[in-house]
C-alpha cells in the first residue's frame, strides 16, 4: 500500500501533466491549484478537520478536466475516477474526492442549491472560492477574460440577474469581465460555507468592491 505522502506527490504530478495539456491559462494554472490546496488546509485546520489527506487529494484533482476548457461536464469526474482507480486508491476515499470535486463548482450551486456534504467539502470549496476573490481574483478574472476573449467592460451590456446553470455555461454568450463580478465573484462571501472562509472572504470582497469603484470612476474619466 502506498504511503499518503507518496501518493500526493504522484497527484501533483498528475495534476501538472493534465494542465499541460488542456493548455491552461494563468487563471487555473499550477499556482492557482497550489493556493487552493494551501487555503484549503490552512481552513481545515482552523475549523478543527482532522481528515487533511481527503481535503489535500480533492484540491489537487478539484479542476480537472474543468469543463470550461475541456468543453465537457463530465470529463472531469471520469477522468479523476479512473485515475484514482489506475493508482488502487481505496474505494471510500474515492467516493469522498468525488463528491467534493463534482459539486464545488458554482454552477453546480446555483443549479442545485446550497449544498454541503461534509466538513472536507465546504473547505476545498470555501478555498477555491476565496481564490476567486480579492487581489488574486480579480487577476485571475481579468486573465480569463483575455483567453477566451470577453469584452473589458461595455455599459450597455447589464450583467444578468438570477444566473441559472445553463446561462452561466453557455459559451455563446459573451459577457464583459467586468460583469462577471457582478454575476459571481460579488456573491461569493455570502456562500462561503465555514467561518474561517467567511472571515478571510471580508477583506477580499472589500477590496474588489474598492477596485470596482475605481474602475468606473476611470472609466467615465472622473478620476
Amino acid at each position: 500500500m502506498q504511503k499518503p505522502a507518496d501518493f500526493i506527490l504522484r497527484t501533483e504530478r498528475f495534476v501538472r501533466e493534465q494542465i499541460v495539456v488542456l493548455d491552461h491559462d494563468a487563471s487555473h494554472d499550477w499556482s492557482h491549484i497550489d493556493r487552493v490546496r494551501k487555503l484549503a488546509l490552512a481552513l481545515a485546520r482552523e475549523e478543527g478537520i482532522a481528515n487533511l489527506e481527503l481535503v489535500e487529494i480533492a484540491s489537487l484533482l478539484h479542476d480537472i478536466q474543468d469543463w470550461k476548457y475541456s468543453g465537457s461536464e463530465t470529463a472531469a469526474a471520469t477522468t479523476v475516477e479512473e485515475y484514482l482507480q489506475q493508482h488502487s486508491y481505496p474505494q471510500d476515499k474515492q467516493k469522498a474526492v468525488l463528491d467534493i470535486i463534482q459539486g464545488i463548482g458554482f454552477k453546480d450551486e446555483i443549479g442545485a442549491g446550497r449544498r454541503i456534504t461534509s466538513p472536507e467539502f465546504a473547505v476545498v470549496q470555501d478555498a477555491d472560492r476565496l481564490d476567486a476573490i480579492g487581489a488574486i481574483g480579480i487577476a485571475r478574472c481579468f486573465t480569463f477574460g483575455g483567453k477566451f476573449p470577453q469584452p473589458l467592460y461595455d455599459p450597455a451590456i447589464q450583467p444578468r440577474n438570477n444566473l441559472t446553470k445553463a446561462a452561466y455555461m453557455d459559451s455563446s454568450q459573451k459577457p464583459t469581465t467586468i460583469n462577471h463580478f457582478y454575476e459571481k465573484l460579488l456573491k461569493l462571501q455570502g456562500m462561503m460555507k465555514t467561518d474561517a472562509g467567511r472571515k478571510r472572504a471580508r477583506s477580499r470582497h472589500a477590496f474588489m468592491e474598492a477596485f470596482l469603484k475605481q474602475f468606473m470612476l476611470e472609466w467615465d474619466a472622473q478620476a
